[in-house]
This record gives structure tokens, C-alpha cells and sequence, in this order.
């Protein structure tokens, strides 16, 4: 079965050439032209990931992914204007998986909804469960557990909450985390980690305030201090 991409843009140039060049790369494509209409066909019929602008009328990406984080760990790659550092860094502590910068090239688009895709299914070389204290994870489910309570995390979330449990004690590099979570192929800059991982320390805390399992090494990296 095809997999299918919800393309959010209210750019019709956009969506009409975008949509067609996935569509050739075997994707089921259903396109959007503000948040407000995305928001309800995505929550009746989700995709396995949706394409967001930010920059829309009526609703936009930020909100969007707002509303859509209440709902799903859907994941999401955000299309960003030009050097938009701020709605890229916002995004992503919001919990987007990625983002590209506009104009962008659209073999560059699909190579990254590919691999965000990857990233969602269940990772062969890790084991299916990782216990480490009161945090459980379930490679095969995308299921954390904390204290008994589930959190629900992103692909991103999940694969560096995983990179880091799997060898508690031991610190993680930026660039180690990256590879983790994105690929050895996908370059992104490090304030990207750093945003994923205080997003993380934040969904934690929301169920334990006094969660301090995840560590800084300021000028190193992260580690996973839990047993």
C-alpha cells in the first residue's frame, strides 16, 4: 500500500508540482491549502506524514502543528522561509521531526520524507525493549513508558531518547545524536538536537517534574543518566 503524504501549502504552484513528483516516487498525496481544512481531513484521515508551510492564512504551520500535537505523533517536516531561524527553532521545540528551507529542491524533499519515514519504522539492530530504571521503550511499538506513564514522543524524540538509553552513563555527541536520529547522509545543525532534547526533557516533566534523567555536558554533548 502506497504510503500517504499530507502536503499543507497554500501555494498552488506548490502543491500542484510537488504533489506530482511524489505521486511519480509511488506516494499517496493529498493536498491542503490552509490549516484550518488540513487539520480536519488529517485528523479523519491521517497520513503517515505530513509537509507543512508555515506561512499560511486562516491557520498556519506553527498552530497547525500545535493542534496536530494534541492529537498524533504524526510526523511532520516543516518547510521554512529563508533564513527563518526563529520559525525553525520554534518548530522544532514544537515538536516538528524536520524542516527545509524554501525554495528547496524537491529530490531534496522527498530524500528527507524517505528518511524521516525510515526512522518511524521499527530499527532492526536495536533491541525490541530497553529498560533502564522507571523509563521503558518498545522499538517495535514506538512506546515510551515512564513511571508507568506513557509519553508520546516523536520519531526524532524517540530515536534520540533511545541513542541515549541504550548506553546510560555514556555521553553522546551532537554529531553522534545526529546520525542517530537523522542518518549519516542528512546534515542538520546542532541547535536542532538541542531543541529536540529540551522538547524532550519537557514531555517528561510533564508527567515526572522531577525528572532529571537526561543530562548536559555543556561542550560535549548529552547522557542518559537513569539505571
Amino acid at each position: 500500500m502506497a504510503q500517504r503524504i499530507a502536503l499543507v501549502d497554500d501555494d498552488r504552484n506548490i502543491l500542484t508540482s510537488v504533489s506530482m513528483v511524489l505521486e511519480e516516487e509511488g506516494f499517496e498525496v493529498r493536498t491542503y491549502k490552509d490549516g484550518e481544512e488540513a487539520l480536519r481531513e488529517i485528523t479523519r484521515h491521517p497520513p503517515d506524514l505530513a509537509v507543512l508551510d508555515i506561512k499560511m492564512p486562516r491557520m498556519d504551520g506553527m498552530e497547525l502543528l500545535n493542534e496536530l500535537r494534541k492529537r498524533t505523533d504524526l510526523p511532520v517536516i516543516f518547510l521554512t522561509s529563508k533564513d527563518d531561524e526563529v520559525d525553525e527553532a520554534m518548530g522544532l521545540r514544537m515538536g516538528a521531526d524536520d524542516y527545509i528551507k524554501k525554495p528547496f529542491s524537491q529530490r531534496l524533499l522527498i530524500e528527507r520524507i524517505r528518511a524521516v519515514l525510515r526512522r518511524r519504522e521499527p530499527q532492526e539492530t536495536a533491541p525490541d525493549i530497553i529498560q533502564r530504571g522507571d523509563l521503558v521503550l518498545d522499538n517495535s511499538r514506538h512506546l515510551c513508558v515512564w513511571k508507568g506513564q506513557h509519553v508520546a514522543l516523536t520519531v526524532t524524540e524517540f530515536l534520540l531518547l533511545q541513542a541515549l538509553a541504550r548506553n546510560p552513563g555514556h555521553v553522546k555527541s551532537r554529531d553522534q545524536l545526529i546520525d542517530a536520529a537523522y542518518g549519516e547522509h542528512i546534515y542538520v545543525d546542532d541547535r536542532t538536537i538541542d531543541s529536540h532534547i529540551k522538547r524532550l526533557r519537557r514531555k517528561f516533566r510533564q508527567v515526572d517534574d522531577a525528572f532529571t534523567a537526561i543530562e548536559t555536558l555543556y561542550g560535549v554533548g548529552y547522557r542518559y543518566s537513569g539505571e
